[in-house]
């Protein structure tokens, strides 16, 4: 059996679909703090059971007869995460568990100013210090973040940001079936493997797509680190996510996030999804929802 936790989640949720699509869903157990959110998967067959951070024992029997789990890290911060995944790798470990999947970071570091990736690095040495055989899945930084900004820059005409370097915004879309591959692949040994799209994007590159898509100039235009963070809390972002968003510039500047493999297509058997394509239909529908509030106002 395959247990996936965080099933409830985005990335856990696009590995479970996946999964149902390979594999007999009686083989599939899914770990959540609400089992009753989880009714639909329950019906088509997978074993859905409690699974708390804050309660071992509940992880325990969550992971109770399973082959493979995948620890989908955790929605927490520094400390509090690391405890999360001691928890699960410990449940891990008393539930016999024959490998333990865990998706980290293409960026994880234990000296990067990006906070998750110092938490994700720990983690790694915590599953190197268990005794379990694992796979760190290190994911590239979600393309959601290129996308949001891309769209926010094209209803104002420009991208503002910090001093960065490329980036391999990668899609759910494709994490979950390529995890969900891995997940199925028996002979699977890796310590680490790098689950990234096809290509880097630096934000000059990302403006300059956003450009040719539209037809019309986006400027990009460099700013200082903290007139950033002023900015993102002018606009309503909490302090601890405007800090969070300066140390993903300063650790993309470090090259910690631009690595590109071909991991993921190989696995997929397929190119990874285009961020130009996804861009060029989000920007029309941003364009189209725009259009819409103009004629009804």
């Amino acid at each position: 059996m395959i247990v996936i936790t965080g099933a409830g989640g985005r990335l856990g949720r696009a590995v479970v679909d996946a999964l149902l699509e390979r594999a007999d869903p009686a083989s599939i157990g899914v770990s959540t703090t609400r089992p009753e959110a989880a009714a639909a998967l329950a019906e088509r067959g997978v074993r859905v059971r409690r699974g708390d951070y804050d309660d071992p024992s509940s992880l325990v029997d969550a992971f109770a007869d399973a082959d493979r789990v995948l620890v989908v890290s955790a929605p927490r911060i520094g400390p509090a995460a690391l405890e999360a995944h001691r928890v699960a790798l410990d449940a891990a470990r008393t539930a016999g568990v024959s490998r333990v999947f865990y998706t980290s970071h293409v960026g994880a570091d234990a000296l990067s100013p990006f906070p998750p990736a110092v938490t994700h690095a720990a983690t790694e040495v915590m599953l190197r210090d268990s005794g379990l055989p694992f796979t760190a899945l290190r994911n590239g930084f979600y393309a959601d973040t290129a996308l949001r900004m891309a769209t926010t820059a094209a209803s104002g005409g420009e991208l503002r940001a910090p001093r960065d370097a490329p980036v391999s915004w990668t899609f759910h879309r494709d994490l979950g079936p390529g995890i969900a591959a891995l997940l199925l692949d028996e002979t699977l040994e890796l310590p680490a493997v790098n689950l990234t799209a096809g290509e880097a994007f630096d934000m000059a590159a990302l403006a300059a797509a956003t450009s040719g898509i539209l037809g019309r100039e986006i400027r990009h235009t460099v700013i200082d680190d903290e007139d950033h963070a002023a900015e993102l809390t002018r606009g309503g972002a909490p302090e601890m996510a405007a800090r969070m968003s300066i140390g993903l510039f300063q650790a993309a500047r470090q090259r910690h996030f631009g690595i590109v493999d071909p991991t993921l297509a190989d696995v997929l058997g397929r190119p990874t999804t285009s961020l130009r394509d996804v861009l060029a239909v989000s920007l029309a529908e941003a364009e189209a929802e725009a259009a819409a509030q103009g004629a009804a106002a």
